[in-house]
C-alpha cells in the first residue's frame, strides 16, 4: 500500500477524547498535497495513527451546517 501524505493546515477542535486517548478532530488537512478540505476523523496520541474519517469540500461543508441548522 503505498504511504499516505497529509499536512494538517488548520485545526479546527477536538468533538471528544477516548478512554485511550484518542481524539476525535475538525482539522483542515491536505492529503497527498491535494487541495485541504474539512477532515472529521479519530487520531491516535501524538498523531501517530488515524482513524476512519470523512472528507468535505466547503461547499459539502455548508450543505451540512444548513441541513443541521434547519
Amino acid at each position: 500500500m503505498a504511504e499516505l501524505k497529509y499536512e494538517i493546515v488548520e485545526h479546527i477542535g477536538v468533538l471528544s477524547e477516548s478512554s485511550k486517548g484518542w481524539t476525535k478532530e475538525l482539522n483542515v488537512i491536505s492529503w497527498n498535497g491535494k487541495e485541504p478540505k474539512y477532515d472529521l476523523r479519530d487520531w491516535a496520541p501524538n498523531k501517530e495513527k488515524i482513524g476512519k474519517g470523512i472528507t468535505l469540500t466547503q461547499a459539502e461543508l455548508d450543505v451540512l451546517k444548513s441541513l443541521l441548522h434547519s
